[in-house]
Formats: C-alpha cells, sequence, structure tokens
C-alpha cells in the first residue's frame, strides 16, 4: 500500500489485508509457537518459529513503519525491551551514551545501571541547550545521542533537526524517545533523527490492556543488528498484545485529537490558579518551546505536569484526591491518570541530574468529558 496516503488512512489498512480465506476484514491473531514448514529448512511465507516471527507481529511493524515513515519496525515486549535490544546492538565496551537530562527514568536506570557493567559510559545533558550537548558528544566515541520531545515529565521540547546534526556529526546514531507525541503529532525519522522508540503499551495501543514496545527505523544495516539481537535474545511481543495494539492504532488519530484538545483546554483553565506555580505544557504560549513544538508537532499532546505550589505534601495529597484521574503508573490511555513521578515513575532517578522536583504532579489528560475533568481537577487542587 503506497505510503502516500494521509495518517489516519494508513493507521486502518497499511498490513491490514483482508483474510484471503474466509474475507475476514481483521486478519486474524495468529496465536502460534510453531509453524509448520513444506520441507526440511523451507518455510511457509518465511515462518519458521514465534520467536523468529509471526504473522500478526509481522501486521503490526508493517503499520508502525508506515505511520513513522520508516522502512524497517520491529515489535518488543515492552519499551524497554526495545530500547535495550537497540544498545546492545550498537555499542560496544567503552561507548558513550548523551541523553536528556529529562528523560523517562527507566530509560536512565537501563543504561546508567545496566549498560554501564558492560564498560558503556554515558552523561545527561539539556537537550534544550545546544551548546551543552555539542560539548558532551565525543566525536567517535559517542555512538547515540538520545532524546524525548516532548521529554517526560517536564515537558521540554528539544530541537530533533539540530541534535541530529550534531549528533551525526560526531558519529552517534540519533534517537528518539516518541511516545509522548505518537506518530500522527511528531515525525522523527522525517526531522532528521535514526530511529524512533516507542513504549506501544502508551497511545498507540491506547486503552491500558496491553504492554509493548517498538523501534523504526530506514537504515537496513541498523536494521540487520536489530533484528538478530531481537531473534537471538527474544523479547518479542506475544500475538494477542500486537493484535491489540493494531486495534489500539486504528483510532489513533480520533484520539489523539481528543487528548490534545482536552489537554489544551485544562492547561489554559489551569492558567492563575492560586495554587499552581507553574504548568509544563507546550500547547501554553508561556511555555519556552512552545514555538519549536508548533513547528516540528501537528498537535501538542495529552500529557500536562503541575509545580504544585505549596509543595511536596500537597502535591501528594492532590494526586490521592482526584477522581476521575485515577492514580497510577503509565499514561497514554483513553481514561484521565494521575501520577506523582519523584515516586512512582522516577524514583529510580532520585538522587541524579535527573531527579524530578517533588512538588511535581503529572497528568495523562484523558478522553473524558473536559468539563468533568476540569471539575475534578478544581476539587483536588488546592484552595490556595
Amino acid at each position: 500500500m503506497p505510503n502516500k496516503q494521509h495518517f489516519e488512512t494508513l493507521a486502518i489498512h497499511a498490513g491490514q489485508e483482508f483474510d484471503p480465506t474466509t474475507g475476514a476484514i481483521i486478519p486474524p491473531i495468529y496465536q502460534t509457537s510453531t509453524f509448520v514448514q513444506n520441507g526440511i529448512g523451507n518455510f511457509r511465507g518465511g515462518y519458521e518459529y514465534a520467536r523468529g516471527g509471526n504473522p500478526t507481529r509481522t501486521s503490526l511493524e508493517t503499520l508502525l513503519a508506515a505511520l513513522e515513515g520508516g522502512t524497517h519496525a520491529f515489535s518488543f515486549a515492552s519499551g524497554l525491551a526495545a530500547e535495550d535490544a537497540l544498545l546492545r546492538a550498537v555499542l560496544e565496551p567503552g561507548d558513550h551514551v548523551v541523553l536528556g537530562n529529562d528523560v523517562y527514568g527507566g530509560t536512565h536506570r537501563l543504561i546508567n545501571k545496566i549498560h554501564s557493567r558492560s564498560g558503556i559510559e554515558n552523561d545527561t545533558v539539556e537537550m534544550m541547550d545546544l551548546n551543552a550537548v555539542q560539548k558532551a558528544v565525543v566525536k567517535g566515541k559517542t555512538k547515540v545521542l538520545w532524546l524525548e520531545t516532548p521529554s517526560n515529565p517536564l515537558m521540554k521540547i528539544s530541537d530533533v533537526g539540530e541534535l541530529a546534526e550534531i549528533g551525526h556529526a560526531a558519529g552517534a546514531i540519533v534517537v528518539v524517545d516518541n511516545t509522548f507525541a505518537s506518530p500522527y503529532l511528531q515525525k522523527p525519522l522525517a526531522l532528521g533523527a535514526d530511529v524512533v522508540v516507542h513504549s506501544t503499551t502508551k497511545y498507540l495501543g491506547g486503552h491500558s490492556d496491553i504492554l509493548g514496545g517498538a523501534l523504526v527505523m530506514s537504515d537496513a544495516e541498523l536494521a540487520d543488528k536489530v533484528g538478530f539481537q531481537q531473534f537471538a535474545a527474544g523479547a518479542v511481543s506475544g500475538p494477542m498484545d500486537a493484535w491489540l495494539t493494531v486495534r489500539g492504532i486504528k483510532t489513533l488519530a480520533v484520539r489523539m485529537d481528543r487528548h490534545s484538545a482536552n489537554a489544551q483546554a485544562i492547561a489554559e483553565h489551569l492558567v492563575g490558579h492560586p495554587a499552581i506555580e507553574r504548568i509544563y505544557y507546550p500547547g501554553l504560549e508561556s511555555h519556552p518551546g512552545h514555538e519549536l513544538a508548533k513547528k516540528q508537532m501537528s498537535g501538542f499532546g495529552g500529557m500536562i505536569s503541575l509545580g504544585i505550589r505549596a509543595g511536596a505534601k500537597a502535591a501528594r495529597k492532590f494526586a490521592e484526591s482526584t477522581k476521575v484521574f485515577q492514580l497510577a503508573e503509565s499514561l497514554g490511555g483513553v481514561e484521565s491518570l494521575v501520577g506523582y513521578p519523584s515516586e512512582m515513575t522516577h524514583a529510580s532517578v532520585r538522587g541524579t541530574a535527573l531527579e524530578v522536583p517533588d512538588n511535581i504532579i503529572r497528568l495523562s489528560v484523558g478522553i473524558e468529558n473536559v468539563d468533568d475533568l476540569i471539575d475534578d481537577l478544581d476539587r483536588a487542587l488546592p484552595k490556595r
């Protein structure tokens, strides 16, 4: 199917041909561990064993590549499994990783606590400061420049194109975690990045009922390395999770429109609230990355973070007081969630340069009626 079609059409049709035997409009779930061979080494459709490939997983990977504008995609058991496979595929002892100082805590933990045991070095840097990034990368030694935009949880916006030039000049691959934006709002490969990472658990799945991760790229040599790593280590997504992710993606465009609209309305409503010290949302003109976000994104997304003026105790109380916003890890589902990053998603980075201030609350704005969401926040926020 040509990728000249619009996003909404690709999201429904790419890799989703009807079943040729029955005509079923939805491809079946291939819930199987192995595949009968026509002869020794003569595989039907290229499938041998589920770790090496599964038609349901192939369907998802074809879809992901189409949506991100890449040529190769890989579906993993989790977002961290995807990240780990990429790092193992490209790094050797003595190599260096530069990553943003506001990335998902699990990403930093993976690099700083796990890959460091193999002699991988890393530094964190403010990705919005191009001069700082230029100083942090070491030509010939830095092999990965890793960024999130918008970042988690402080919603920083990084210039993918400028950072790609810096990374490539140093001989590094440039990796963008596109989980917060989704391919509907942002296309990092088109902006100059080499690899896109997703936790498909979040907006792509969209219904808080799957666990998964993905890598998308256009470099065939790099794809071969990642594919070998996935096959050899085996962190593949199961067919049911892959199928549910495909189902979720079919409504990604309409969901992201509602997530973004709700978040924008909530952010604007909370401007000037006496209990809030700062609103972290790139859709507000006051956000330092607002103009850049307008340039490289088609919308501002559904994630908002709030700095509570009265400090940690008030922030914790607020997070435990909402009703429609439910207190839980994760994000990107149809339901609204509230989290306290310093003790939840980012607890592992306390005491590091990535430590999240203890007055920060993170909101994953769902697709409920926005008036109900605003009422819920107004009731839970401190009155002064």
